[in-house]
């Protein structure tokens, strides 16, 4: 059964692209909130992005892609 628009809690989840070394890109890549923040800033992102690569090419039976670069979507281009 489908939900209710408005239903699911604001801010819980915050939203990367991340880019592969080769040149591949996969946007919108969920990463919870309560990773996030404090002295590491987005790094721990990261982590959680790999890991979640990994779990998806043991499955596929593909090898997983090297991360080049991640970046959080709406952050400001420095």
């Amino acid at each position: 059964m489908a939900k209710k628009p408005g239903t699911n809690p604001k801010g819980e989840f915050a939203f990367f692209n991340v880019v592969y070394e080769d040149g591949s890109q996969r946007s919108n890549r969920r990463v919870p909130t309560e990773l996030l923040g404090g002295l590491d800033g987005d790094e721990p992102a990261r982590a959680f992005i790999m890991e979640q690569d990994r779990e998806i090419a043991e499955k596929s039976g593909r090898p997983a892609l090297e991360i080049k670069r991640i970046e959080r979507v709406g952050a400001k281009k420095k």
